[in-house]
């Protein structure tokens, strides 16, 4: 998996609720799990652009509420650093359900996503309208 240039930081915890914003059938999601974070003992796990969580449907369509997803973070209001040292924040958290390998659920995004996506999931930056 490639790196991240910008350095991240985290600003969704575990029990925090995201809106989805794709046409999975999914409307809103609460945060279970990180996928590969190497953490501190007694910390509890934190989530960022560019992170895939395993979480729980909370509202939607009655056929996925309650189901288990992986889901992709594509915004967070938390402003985080760029390389070239701009800050960035975006005006609400947003998240994408993905497969295990990676691909988009839904067809289409809604909203912008971060520049951070498109170097490691480029099918889920094809499907956006725009690329921030």
């Amino acid at each position: 998996m490639k790196g991240l240039g910008s350095h991240v930081s985290r600003g969704l915890q575990v029990g925090s609720r995201v809106i989805c914003h794709d046409n999975s059938g999914a409307k809103e999601i609460q945060i279970i799990n990180v996928l590969n974070l190497r953490g501190v003992r007694n910390r509890y796990p934190a989530a960022g652009i560019g992170d895939v969580v395993i979480a729980s449907v909370k509202k939607g369509k009655p056929e996925m509420v309650k189901k288990v997803v992986r889901a992709l973070i594509v915004r967070q209001r938390m402003p985080f650093k760029r390389p070239n040292g701009t800050t960035l924040q975006f005006e609400d958290n947003a998240a994408v359900l993905i497969t295990e390998d990676g691909l988009p659920v839904g067809t289409e995004i809604k909203g912008a996503v971060a520049k951070e996506i498109t170097e490691r999931y480029p099918k889920v930056s094809a499907i956006a309208p725009a690329v921030v």
